[in-house]
């Protein structure tokens, strides 16, 4: 009982830490947005940079260390070249850009290898993605039933047009946790696969 009560506690220190970083990410977002605001195509590949968390490094697109071609870019997200070259240019000229999307890196998403791997998942559809605790409260849920919790990806909800929580948990989660959970705070509906 103590291991679970320590680590809530750690967890409610950590949400905590994450809401003033969520705070600080959306002033981030609105700083990023002007510069881009008037090129809806450019706006659209920044989003796209951050939310696979693909980098600028040597005047290239990066996954990590790895270079992308800019016609595999354009490709993927339905955009010219030019769009490419014209939204990296900005990203470099701008100081303030540069510090963010050099710094990028994409996430490792356990969520579709978790059957695979015989873990549980549960997807939480947000009442108000910005609403702060959805986390906390579903995370210590899991905690109490003794489930440790492998990995949690919260949707930004600037960046995603329907956000969403998503919880690896080390086994299946049991279909008594269900009602707790849509009982917890700002859950609108849950998934459990």
């Amino acid at each position: 009982m103590y291991i679970i009560v320590q680590f809530i506690d750690i967890f409610l220190d950590f949400c905590i830490m994450f809401i003033s970083f969520n705070k600080i990410k959306n002033y981030m977002w609105r700083t990023i947005a002007k510069y881009f605001n008037k090129y809806p195509k450019r706006r659209k590949l920044a989003q796209k940079l951050l939310e696979y968390g693909l980098k600028i490094s040597n005047n290239k697109i990066c996954c990590g260390e790895i270079e992308l071609s800019d016609s595999k870019i354009s490709r993927a997200f339905d955009l010219d070249r030019r769009i490419i070259s014209s939204t990296i240019e900005t990203i470099i000229e701008k100081e303030e850009l540069k510090k963010v999307f050099s710094r990028l890196k994409p996430t490792c998403h356990l969520r579709d290898v978790a059957p695979e791997m015989k873990w549980g998942v549960i997807e939480i559809i947000p009442k108000d993605p910005s609403m702060p605790g959805i986390l906390a409260d579903v995370s210590a849920i899991v905690a109490k039933a003794g489930i440790s919790i492998r990995q949690a990806i919260v949707d930004d909800f600037e960046l995603s047009e329907e956000p969403r929580l998503f919880i690896v948990a080390e086994k299946q989660i049991p279909g008594i946790l269900i009602p707790k959970i849509r009982q917890a705070k700002g859950v609108k509906a849950v998934l459990i696969y």
